[in-house]
């Protein structure tokens, strides 16, 4: 999810030791549950692909769904969303519809994805691309486009886990040595990496369920005990009100409670972009291809929207900060953790550390696998190693899982957060440009393979120009995601404008080449691969058998 951009600095915190004490004991325990999940559901043959980066295309409904939820509902969001409501005001809620229009968009096409990715023992959206229009330059791309939109994102989920960490007042402030600074941060990271490379998608799967549990536990609480203190909902959106009417940096009024007319086609456009791109990304497709019938997506695409009411309350968090005057230290932030610090019990704080702090865990393993997946399968083996086996294929997996979350812990220590949350908004627009390949490839064949490429590059290079030009109070590039809409002179998502631009370009290439005759792709795929359910007939990939199917609903 993207989010507006927010200054980020440190809060100097004394360590709250009850708080601490509850956040280390369910630290410790999900750490044992990543551990022993390598042993959960474990096949006879587990050194491949299928087994370590999908769970051996396993799971069932609420393993699904908790992993869905837990893939999606990261970290970050948890911190990211009020602490857009606190900014900005109402502008922040394009999270909330925008959840809720992507269940009925995936519903159309994540069944006939699974489907034909379990015919022919598909990993990833780049396998499918490759299959489907017989290229591998155009596979390649949306590979790489899903490895630049991925990195971000595993190192806004270690920003999530320091602003926890700031809040619990650990590291020793922002002028302590850079290693006492860090070491908690390195020790977080250190764990996530080893059951990561241990355990695979099983051990976020498992963990999922904890993670959501505390989020639910903290939101429900949240919303019932927090406003009772603050003296009711009226009070609240009274207080948000008046603090959102001050000026900001700009001398304009710092944001709306409620969206008003000037903003509808930034907040639309907004919403409906990031509704196509999320399920773009490739941790949402690994968390998909990992369950264990296509009736398990189509039921999980009715009982997700649950998570969507989370979020809902979840934004009212940030007029709650508003109202109780919470001191972010310059760090938006930490507007959340800080307001859980100031109004929770310290044990009950812990708790909620802890959903945030375990919340971050859980996105940034399954991440860090989809790239190590995306890596293995549609650059190593089809550009490196074409000869690569199921054992090599696992083995590199595995250590470009550890790399990816190196790269994104160098990048957490070494820039200002400013840049990653920048690249996170570029990101969203970039994963949006490979949805012509995909979902226009899930249900036809016409387009031409190079006109998808033309309209993948030519997306990109717009969203990415665009976006360096917008700037921001306390930046001159990369200051936003919104922009004026060429021909139309709306302020609009530049993710959205650039996916029109890109399927303009698609469209009439394809007609182009065509009528040139232009030579286009084999495709490895039937009409009835689209449809097939587990155990039909159809190509098999060489692939060890799967573990015994557990009891339904597990």
């Amino acid at each position: 999810m993207t989010f507006p951009h927010t200054a980020l600095a440190a809060a100097p915190q004394g360590v709250d030791g009850v708080a601490l004490t509850v956040f280390v004991l369910f630290f410790l325990a999900v750490t044992v549950m990543g551990f022993l999940a390598a042993r959960w559901r474990k096949a006879e043959q587990s050194a491949n692909l299928d087994e370590w980066g999908l769970g051996g295309r396993s799971f069932g409904t609420w393993v699904t769904w908790f992993l869905l939820g837990g893939d999606l509902y990261t970290a970050y969001t948890f911190v990211a969303v009020p602490a857009a409501i606190y900014t900005a005001g109402a502008s922040g809620f394009f999270a909330v519809p925008y959840t809720i229009l992507v269940y009925p968009l995936i519903f159309t096409f994540l069944p006939r994805l699974w489907s034909v990715s379990h015919r022919h023992g598909y990993v990833t959206t780049s396998d499918f691309v490759r299959g489907r229009f017989g290229s591998k330059g155009l596979s390649l791309a949306v590979a790489l486009t899903g490895l630049l939109a991925t990195m971000p994102y595993i190192a806004l989920q270690l920003v999530g886990i320091q602003a926890v960490l700031d809040v619990m007042g650990l590291g020793g402030g922002e002028h302590a040595n850079w290693f006492v600074k860090d070491l908690p941060l390195l020790i977080a990271f250190a764990v996530l990496a080893a059951y990561t490379y241990s355990s695979g998608l099983r051990a976020p799967a498992l963990i999922a369920f904890v993670k959501d549990g505390l989020i639910y536990l903290v939101i429900a609480v949240a919303i019932i005990y927090i406003p009772i203190k603050l003296g009711g909902f009226d009070e609240i959106f009274h207080a948000a009100g008046k603090a959102l009417a001050q000026p900001g940096p700009t001398g304009k009024p710092r944001g709306e409670l409620a969206s008003g007319p000037n903003a509808q086609w930034a907040y639309a456009t907004l919403a409906l972009g990031s509704a196509l791109a999320l399920f773009m990304y490739p941790h949402s497709i690994t968390a998909t291809l990992s369950s264990r019938s296509r009736n398990v997506i189509r039921r999980n695409t009715t009982i997700l929207p649950l998570y969507s009411l989370m979020l809902g309350f979840l934004a009212l968090l940030g007029f709650m900060a508003l109202k109780a005057g919470t001191d972010t230290h310059g760090n938006a932030q930490l507007a959340i953790p800080q307001l859980f610090a100031d109004m929770f019990p310290s044990w009950f704080a812990g708790v909620a550390f802890a959903a945030i702090g375990i919340g971050a865990l859980v996105p940034a393993a399954i991440m860090s696998i989809a790239a190590a997946n995306l890596f293995t399968r549609n650059v190593y083996k089809d550009f490196l190693k074409p000869t690569a086996t199921p054992e090599q294929e696992h083995k590199v997996a595995k250590l470009v899982s550890l790399l990816v979350k190196v790269g994104a812990l160098a990048f957490v220590l070494t820039m200002d957060k400013t840049v990653a949350i920048n690249f996170q908004l570029l990101g969203g627009i970039w994963i949006l440009q490979t949805m012509p390949a995909l979902v226009g490839g899930l249900f036809t064949r016409w387009f031409h393979r190079w006109a998808l490429l033309a309209g993948w590059a030519v997306g990109m290079v717009y969203g990415t120009l665009a976006a360096y030009g917008v700037a921001s109070p306390t930046q001159k590039h990369f200051g936003g995601s919104s922009a004026e809409i060429p021909g139309i002179g709306q302020i609009g998502y530049i993710g959205f404008t650039a996916f029109v631009l890109n399927v303009l370009v698609t469209v009439v290439l394809t007609l182009v080449l065509k009528a040139l005759k232009a030579p286009d792709g084999a495709d490895e795929t039937v009409p009835d691969d689209y449809t097939a359910d587990r155990g039909d007939k159809g190509v098999t990939p060489d692939l060890p058998p799967a573990p015994a199917e557990a009891p339904a609903g597990h």
